[in-house]
């Protein structure tokens, strides 16, 4: 089996969820895994963080009209690649751009999809996908029986190693771009500057409407900050305008997979519950004894937010002291 991975590359860093998808190439038996990185002015240093990552090859498609970031174009460089390397299957990590960037792939090679894959297993050969349905209330295993294969991978769910051979050739692929190719161009992209995004955090702790307002947001920074996690926030909290979309865990925010989420006065409504029941460990805190939270909790704190929460973060604070 031969498979092709997108190294998804910004800001000369290649991200972690790109790691973790090589991780679930391997876990398939692949016989050969490359890695494919889409941009402009390639460095080596990103070419080497591929290399930790155990690839058996790298390709890189550079051009430097790659500075703007083009769905349509970077789509035909990740098809083309596969077509050249005769990949049958082709994985793409599910973040924002993954997301975008998968079905453009398929589309191209005519290949059959499956989105958001949280686990894969093989079955008489056979490439077996586990996806969420229903908003996460389920999951199926489904097959792809088209020749050409692919599938985009949840992040967090598998371990982003990056301790492999450096011994991966590096080679150039040219495909050819006209200026159509480009006809869509991502123009500017804001960041939340010094913040871990929910979507790639190992750890993350959200609050719910039960915080009040934005003023006491600054409690839930504190509990992050003494987990070294991200912030998430409630649909209803973003909609009140406390908190940005960015931060949104649920069904029509960002689906998560940490390894700890902490839900601080969220009640758990399925639409929440969609974007986050798959983390490893799940700590609710609510003063609600029957909020629905606590049905996928591991750990749960019966208790005023207010009260719990300075008082957790000093504990937390103490224990990474030592």
């Amino acid at each position: 089996m031969n498979i092709l991975v997108y190294f998804e590359e910004r800001n000369g860093q290649v991200r972690k969820p790109s790691f973790e998808a090589i991780e679930a190439a391997k876990s398939l038996g692949a016989t050969s895994v490359s890695a494919v990185i889409v941009g402009a002015n390639t460095s080596a240093a990103i070419t080497d963080q591929a290399k930790k990552a155990g690839a058996n090859k790298i390709v890189v498609v550079d051009d430097a009209r790659f500075g703007e970031y083009s769905s349509n174009a970077a789509a035909k460089a990740v098809a083309e690649v596969a077509k050249q390397i005769n990949a049958d299957v082709v994985i793409i990590p599910a973040t924002t751009r993954g997301k975008d960037l998968a079905p453009r792939v398929a589309v191209r090679l005519e290949a059959g999809y499956i989105p958001d894959v949280t686990q894969f297993s093989t079955e008489g050969g056979k490439i077996v996908a586990t996806h969420p349905v229903y908003a996460g209330k389920a999951n199926v295993t489904m097959e792809v029986t088209t020749a050409k294969k692919v599938f985009s991978t949840r992040p967090n769910l598998w371990k982003a190693s990056k301790d492999g051979s450096s011994e991966a050739a590096v080679e150039s692929s040219s495909v050819s771009f006209d200026e159509s190719d480009f006809s869509d161009r991502v123009k500017e992209l804001s960041l939340s500057q010094g913040k871990l995004d929910v979507a790639e955090a190992d750890m993350i702790v959200t609050g719910g409407r039960g915080m009040k307002g934005p003023e006491n947001w600054g409690l839930i920074e504190n509990l992050a900050a003494a987990f070294g996690a991200a912030t998430g926030a409630s649909r209803a909290v973003v909609d009140a305008g406390w908190r940005p979309h960015g931060e949104q865990v649920g069904q029509t925010g960002k689906t998560v997979s940490p390894s700890l989420y902490v839900a601080v006065a969220v009640s758990g409504a399925i639409q929440h519950l969609a974007g986050m029941s798959s983390s490893k460990t799940i700590v609710a805190i609510n003063k609600d004894p029957n909020a629905p939270i606590f049905a996928v909790a591991d750990y749960g704190i019966v208790g005023d937010a207010f009260e719990v929460l300075p008082h957790l973060a000093e504990e937390i604070k103490k224990i990474r002291a030592h």
